[in-house]
């Protein structure tokens, strides 16, 4: 007979926690915190009595309903926390209200012990906190323990708390040495309640109360002494706010104070400032155009932090408009009578910091923002003289990169004027008749010529058109428009050879040949990477206009004789390069609009890959542009304008020796930052460099005693 074995299972179920009986317990240990934190004698609150009271505090919340006492505790936490402030801090405050220090001493203290409490607190509650008031969404235990203390002690008595602290800087600003570090632990107590507190409650109060004193001192200061003691003791004022600052305000109330330090000072009393800048007629403004570029920047700095906060589409748009608002804000320093230059200086300074700051790159986005400002804006308008001052005034901020910014307009201006982008040539002679007043002839020499080449190139068009009209042998199977450019003048661009097709040829070959009629001993270079050609691509579904560049028209036109090339096959008819042929394909097979399909159908350009015509393309447009893959040719602007320079310099010793015929070596570098400092700063190495590189081509020699004397060779 098989014995049967019972398994018996004890469900023991636990003791049901009374609230009032669970509470009782809770509050012992939160007595002994409490007293603990007031540095009183307490019994030791073991680490098994805290694991107790954290055990009843999680049955408490766990119990099922109506026995889950989750929100009663919550409850009385928030209670014992209000008794606590209103039976223990606030009346240890309240005895403190006659004494600064010992009321501000009393508020840290009370403040450090209470952060302790609530901490220690929350501890016990752990369970509370991390499932029924995260899923409740109430204010956490933290929150609320020190909530209780803004809104029921600091509330009340912030005050005879701001006052306290305003007399004892008040104190120190008289002379007398006060307790920083008190300070210090009273101005973090404000940021620890709410930063907004600290701006709202000290900040704004402590900023009346410094206009205040230094309205005061100012008023005494300028009737008393001369200009330069006054401008002395503004200096040693501010230096003191600022110390301050650094041992115990928040430093964001630095640029606040310094403005209402220069404003006590200088703004108020402008017109006395200036009468006894007459009277005393010895007076350095230098501090006063200091600050005066101060408060421009920062007000500047302003603005452009709105602006990049939008896209850079209108960025570039504000950022204008902002700029010369600004700057027709400040251009009232007529006031200043013979130190009018000082303040122009000043003004000029900081709008060119301002520039540098609110653009990275300025030479380069600012000739892109005139480029866009011309086709966009006047495009369809007649330019006034104001407008033309306004865009040309805020260029001239970008002087130390005067000359990069000319390439890089020189560039877009390039463009404007071979794409024929509906901008007239008065127009543009408007902007640089202003820019050559602003920087010279030299400045704006290369596009003045630029805008003359395409007047004269048009005349030349229709002379040639009147030629091919009365010469029906020499006229070309295609529509033939040619631009001479004057070499030297425009912008170099990359270029290299290609076998044309025979009816290229054929408008090359008219084109020379009216031209050597026309003119005598004047060569041509013809540039095809500048060229456009509209090409009509017959396509299964319809025809579709094809605008691309000579060299991809060229391409496109091999397969009007077979419809399939391999790359060799393409490379040894056109005889081209790797690298241009890569980009001229690659423009054609693997980008937006796929002329050509090419096997592997990959996204490169291999010497292994066949190309086939696509009958089967298709675009919604019947004109569509196919552009070339984008080169950045900054690099090469940088080096053209480099290039220039080395010209520039060499040019102004050569000038220099030719007039003294004999100069030393630290006089002729001197003289020749002079000359070049309107254009641009001049390095001195490379002065140096380039006066030996004039030694090696016999301009210059060195005296053989002195070699620190160089002699101009005629």
């Amino acid at each position: 007979m098989k014995g049967v074995l019972r398994q018996f299972l004890v469900v023991m179920e636990r003791k049901i926690i009374d609230f009032e009986q669970g509470w009782e317990k809770i509050q012992i240990g939160i007595t002994a915190l409490k007293r603990k934190s007031e540095c009183l004698h307490v019994p030791v609150l073991l680490a098994q009595h805290t694991i107790d009271i954290y055990t009843i505090v999680y049955r408490m919340c766990t119990q099922k309903s109506p026995n889950d006492f989750s929100w009663p505790l919550y409850q009385k936490y928030c209670e014992t926390m209000e008794e606590h402030m209103n039976s223990t801090v606030l009346p240890a405050l309240n005895e403190k209200r006659g004494d600064e220090y010992m009321l501000l001493r009393e508020l840290v203290e009370r403040w450090s012990n209470h952060k302790t409490f609530v901490k220690s607190v929350s501890l016990l509650f752990y369970y509370l906190e991390r499932f029924f008031i995260f899923r409740r969404s109430l204010l956490s235990l933290e929150e609320v323990g020190l909530g209780c203390f803004r809104d029921l002690v600091y509330n009340k008595l912030q005050c005879k708390i701001r006052e306290a602290v305003l007399a004892l800087v008040d104190r120190e600003r008289e002379g007398e040495d006060i307790d920083r570090k008190l300070m210090k632990q009273v101005l973090e107590f404000y940021v620890e309640i709410g930063e907004e507190r600290y701006e709202e409650d000290f900040e704004s109060s402590m900023l009346k109360d410094t206009a205040s004193y230094y309205s005061c001192k100012a008023s005494s200061w300028i009737q008393e002494g001369s200009i330069d003691d006054y401008l002395l003791k503004f200096e040693e004022c501010l230096k003191k706010e600022k110390e301050r600052v650094s041992h115990y305000l928040h430093f964001s109330s630095e640029p606040n104070l310094v403005k209402v330090v220069e404003h006590e000072f200088f703004f108020v009393h402008e017109n006395q400032l200036l009468e006894k800048t007459h009277s005393e007629k010895q007076i350095s403004l230098a501090p006063i155009a200091k600050i005066f570029k101060q408060r421009v920047t920062e007000e500047g700095g302003e603005d452009n932090k709105a602006i990049n906060d939008q896209v850079a589409s209108a960025k570039e748009q504000v950022l204008i408009r902002k700029v010369i608002e600004l700057h027709e804000k400040y251009m009232v320093i007529e006031c200043f009578q013979n130190h009018s230059t000082l303040f122009y200086k000043a003004l000029k300074r900081a709008f060119e910091r301002l520039c540098s700051k609110a653009v990275a790159g300025s030479d380069e986005l600012l000739a892109t923002f005139c480029d866009k400002i011309i086709l966009k804006r006047w495009g369809s308008e007649v330019l006034s003289d104001e407008d033309i001052e306004k865009v040309v005034m805020f260029l001239a901020y970008i002087s130390d990169e005067k000359y990069l910014f000319a390439e890089f307009y020189r560039k877009k201006l390039t463009l404007r004027l071979l794409l024929n982008r509906g901008v007239s040539d008065d127009h543009e002679r408007s902007i640089l008749t202003k820019l050559k007043q602003q920087h010279g002839g030299q400045f704006t020499f290369k596009m003045e010529r630029m805008v003359t080449d395409l007047t004269l190139s048009r005349e030349n068009q229709n002379s040639f058109k009147e030629y091919v009209d009365n010469n029906h042998v020499a006229k070309p199977e295609i529509g033939l428009t040619v631009t001479l450019l004057t070499t030297g003048i425009w912008p170099s661009y990359k270029t290299f050879g290609i076998n044309l097709p025979s009816e290229m040829v054929k408008c090359v070959e008219v084109f020379k040949e009216f031209y050597e009629k026309k003119t005598k001993g004047r060569k041509l270079t013809w540039i095809h990477s500048l060229g456009t050609c509209h090409v009509n691509g017959l396509f299964d579904q319809k025809p579709i206009e094809l605008i691309v560049s000579t060299h991809q028209a060229v391409v496109l036109l091999l397969f009007n004789t077979r419809d399939k090339f391999s790359y060799i096959d393409i490379q040894t008819q056109l005889n081209v390069g790797h690298e241009d042929l890569v980009g001229l394909l690659h423009s054609l097979s693997c980008c937006k609009y796929k002329i050509l399909t090419k096997e592997p159908a990959t996204e490169t350009v291999s010497r292994t890959d066949v190309f086939e015509f696509n009958s089967k393309f298709t675009a919604r447009m019947c004109r569509i542009k196919i552009p070339l893959r984008h080169v950045d040719d900054r690099k090469k602007f940088i080096e053209n304008v480099d290039k220039d320079r080395r010209y520039a310099i060499d040019a102004a010793i050569v000038k220099i020796m030719k007039g003294k015929k004999a100069l030393g070596h630290q006089q002729l570098v001197s003289e020749c930052v002079g000359q070049l400092s309107r254009m641009f700063k001049p390095d001195i190495k490379a002065i140096k460099v380039r006066i030996d590189d004039l030694i090696t081509r016999d301009y210059l020699e060195r005296d053989m005693e002195n070699p620190n004397m160089f002699r101009y060779l005629a």
